[in-house]
């Protein structure tokens, strides 16, 4: 099977400063990855370099064999980018964020179609925030605006969907529940890049990850590739990985400790544990 998307020996860096080299990686029709490191790692300027936002200092990114140009639009590729980057003050209305995402199949750009709104309806109804359509997208909960921005990604009809840290700043809840929604898409044979620095949900949701820190540091299945030594090199931190059956759990090994502070409880308290 040919890749769908390939990098190849890429650099990419501001000013004159390296932020990350030497990187190859392929993904394939279907194939659902997580892209993991600490923030600071490279991972948006990959992602950039790959959509051709950023142009690499060296190498190139070839999507379905062809080499992808810096600035030039990119067809069959979504970006869901990070919630911090966007302006939520920006005048506009749900279901207009998710029209943003159909311009390159609209005949009469800007103005759709009934064919083009019923997309985007469609896609609304799908991520299930259709109720909140004509709501101002300021308005909306943290994972009503995923939702959203997934749903302007996917109104293209893109064949691979990129996803900046898409569970940042989400409650445990709404991880789940997007995680699994991307889950149910890459069945329905959506290939998706998501990146993250949040483990045990990709150890649990993910059957690819790709550890990276200024460059690739391993690629593989979670249950082989999370051990202590790949995951300390990525996180450049001591790290602890506990099996439990199914289950992975990851921590960093100082946060598995009890601290002293625990035991420095005021006198009243320590009384109230002991009294019968």
């Amino acid at each position: 099977m040919q890749p769908l998307l390939e990098v190849h020996n890429l650099a990419c860096g501001y000013a004159h400063e390296v932020t990350f080299q030497g990187v190859d990686l392929k993904l394939y029709p279907g194939q659902l990855s997580g892209l993991i490191g600490p923030s600071g790692s490279g991972k948006t300027t990959l992602i950039k370099a790959i959509l051709g936002l950023v142009a690499p200092w060296e190498g190139e990114v070839r999507f379905r064999g062809k080499a992808i140009k810096p600035g030039a639009p990119l067809a069959g590729v979504g970006y869901v980018p990070q919630i911090e980057d966007v302006d939520w003050s920006f005048p506009v209305t749900a279901e207009e964020v998710v029209m943003m995402g159909r311009y390159r199949k609209q005949k009469f750009w800007p103005w759709p179609s009934s064919k083009d709104r019923a997309a985007a309806r469609e896609l609304l109804d799908r991520m299930g925030v259709a109720d909140v359509a004509r709501q101002h997208i300021g308005t909306l909960s943290g994972g009503q605006q995923q939702r959203v921005f997934l749903a302007r990604a996917l109104v293209g009809e893109p064949d691979i969907v990129l996803l900046d840290e898409p569970t940042a700043s989400s409650d445990m809840h709404i991880q789940h529940e997007l995680l699994h929604l991307l889950a149910d898409l890459n069945q329905q044979g959506l290939t998706i890049l998501l990146s993250t620095h949040d483990l045990n949900s990709v150890a649990t949701h993910l059957p690819w990850v790709v550890c990276f820190n200024h460059g690739l540091i391993a690629q593989g299945q979670p249950s082989d590739l999370f051990t202590a030594e790949n995951l300390s090199k990525t996180f450049g931190a001591e790290m602890v990985v506990f099996h439990q059956g199914d289950r992975i759990l990851i921590a960093q090994e100082m946060t598995t400790l009890r601290h002293k502070m625990q035991t420095n409880l005021p006198k009243v308290l320590r009384q109230s544990l002991t009294s019968p």
